[in-house]
């Protein structure tokens, strides 16, 4: 199953929220509190980075493969 990455999906936040982020939006050029929404995550998500994934080391997957033979699972 392949995502859009242009899809969208809906955040619901709690009423009192949304009408507090209309009147902080008012007059700065957000066109909707989701845009303003948007923004600010992106900013958000922007200052934290993802660690990388990276392979186990061959001493490392063979204490894995010993605690799964160990626990029956292998």
């Amino acid at each position: 199953m392949s995502r859009d990455p242009h899809s969208k999906v809906t955040l619901k936040i709690p009423r009192p929220l949304y009408e507090m982020l209309q009147q902080v939006i008012e007059g700065t050029g957000y066109n909707s509190v989701t845009d303003f929404a948007v923004s600010v995550l992106r900013d958000l998500a922007a200052t934290h980075e993802l660690p990388e994934a990276r392979p186990y080391s061959s001493e490392e997957l063979e204490r894995v493969k010993a605690r799964l033979r160990s626990l029956g699972y292998l």
